[in-house]
């Protein structure tokens, strides 16, 4: 395994990030703790530290699961979460306010059985919220020591180097990371979100990196499946599917079998190559773990990654909401 720094933070993280949205049981294609204990320690064996949750992931669950497999590997692990999303239906009960993520912060804590957290990361912009009061009450964390380094997720550049220069202005805590939506067919965030996290030494660590699955390689073109998440994760068919994104599938395919790979590890090794940190990489097998980790040692020329490129064509913006 080989380890970088979390963007400007001290911090060293796999170049592989576990993701644990797979851990649950509110869909189909989530496994429980069972199934999930030894995709965990494969991943600890293989020298993976770096495992990425949200309180929101099965309201709960996956936080519990997550961190009942981890306790036992605290010291060795940075573990991220997140918060955002509702965690109920009343009117403060989702968001970024001080009142949410205070709360939250508690229940993070307690489901994952830590006293605090590597990386608490925002799960999206609050258009509601003074970015002023969401930074304010994540700065007052990372100096009570329930937190170590702050980050965010999808959102519009200009959001992001608002944040920034409010924490700048302020003399907050900065954002060390971004968790956006990058992938071989989703390349948006190359025209503004990437740069700018290049510009100021922030972590990248995608999100669907395989685009859900579809840049496995087990999706045909003209024919429907048979696999539970296709079945099940409509934003699987919403988001990719379009004849553009087979068309750069079926070139990762080509390639893939030229060198003797897997899709995967095609389109894992292409992100590692365009300066991401580590990707997210949602795991259901142990299986999955083994294939992310040998992408990390495929290398791919100049002429792969622009023969891999070639074909994208652009998309509407989507992951922000």
């Amino acid at each position: 395994m080989q380890y970088t720094r979390l963007g400007e933070a001290g911090v060293k993280v796999s170049r592989i990030c576990i993701g644990c949205m797979s851990f649950g049981n509110e869909k189909p294609w989530q496994v429980e703790i069972e199934a999930a204990r030894p995709i965990v320690n494969r991943a600890i064996d293989l020298g993976i530290n770096f495992f990425d949750t949200a309180n929101g992931y099965s309201n709960g669950r996956s936080e519990e699961i997550t961190g009942e497999l981890l306790k036992q590997y605290r010291d060795d692990v940075v573990l991220a979460t997140k918060v955002y999303f509702p965690m109920g239906e009343k009117p403060n009960q989702h968001g970024l306010s001080r009142v949410h993520i205070l709360t939250q912060m508690e229940g993070s804590l307690k489901r994952l059985q830590m006293r605090h957290v590597d990386l608490y990361q925002i799960h999206r912009w609050d258009y509601e919220t003074p970015i002023e009061e969401t930074l304010q009450t994540l700065d007052d964390l990372v100096h009570q020591g329930k937190v170590r380094y702050i980050g965010a997720s999808s959102m519009w550049a200009w959001q992001f180097a608002k944040a920034l220069s409010t924490s700048d202005r302020l003399g907050l805590e900065r954002f060390v990371s971004m968790q956006n939506h990058y992938n071989l067919c989703y390349r948006e965030e190359e025209r503004e979100m990437n740069p700018l996290c290049k510009e100021e030494g922030i972590a990248l660590l995608p999100w669907s990196p395989l685009g859900k699955g579809f840049l496995s390689g087990k999706y045909k073109r003209g024919q429907g499946s048979d696999a539970v998440r296709y079945k099940s994760d409509e934003l699987l068919t919403t988001r990719f599917f379009r004849p553009e994104d087979f068309d750069v599938l079926e070139n990762a395919v080509a390639m893939a079998q030229e060198k003797g790979v897997s899709v995967a590890q095609v389109a894992i090794s292409w992100l590692l190559h365009k300066g991401v940190t580590a990707p997210i990489v949602g795991v259901s097998k142990v299986e999955h773990v083994e294939e992310a980790v040998q992408a990390v040692e495929l290398q791919l020329n100049k002429d792969d990654m622009a023969r891999l490129e070639e074909p994208y064509k652009p998309h509407p913006v989507i992951g922000h909401e």
